[in-house]
């Protein structure tokens, strides 16, 4: 699914609609976001300008869990989210991104890393 150019269509001042005056370029494409939610690991994979590919996680049920005091890096299952502080809609629908508060079997933790990005949750254990 494409999103509608919105550099393209604008209007006059009367408030009438112009025709856009050229078309998409293949570098505007877009999609929508890749909004990684809870349930069992599916990650996907998109081409980028310049022919790179970038991993995107639709949704995880683990996530690399690092406990800051013992320096010690765990793999956890992912119990619920708790909030997502960019987001409330996310925080409502459950939304994993940067930032989000994750209950797990170790506890609390936020996430660091951008699943929609990286293909991985990696999260940080808070205090209880």
């Amino acid at each position: 699914m494409v999103k509608p150019i919105e550099n393209l269509k604008k209007r006059k001042l009367t408030g009438g609609a112009r025709k856009a005056n050229r078309s998409r370029r293949a570098f505007e494409k877009d999609g929508y976001a890749a909004e990684t939610l809870l349930g069992s690991t599916e990650n996907y994979q998109r081409r980028t300008r310049g022919g790179s590919v970038k991993t995107s996680l639709r949704f995880a049920e683990f996530a690399n869990i690092t406990d800051v005091s013992s320096g010690k890096t765990s793999k956890v299952k992912i119990t619920r989210v708790l909030g997502n502080p960019a987001n409330r809609d996310y925080e409502r629908r459950g939304v994993i991104s940067r930032g989000a508060l994750i209950d797990t079997e170790l506890g609390n933790a936020r996430v660091m890393s951008r699943p929609s990005q990286d293909g991985v949750v990696n999260a940080v254990l808070t205090a209880k």
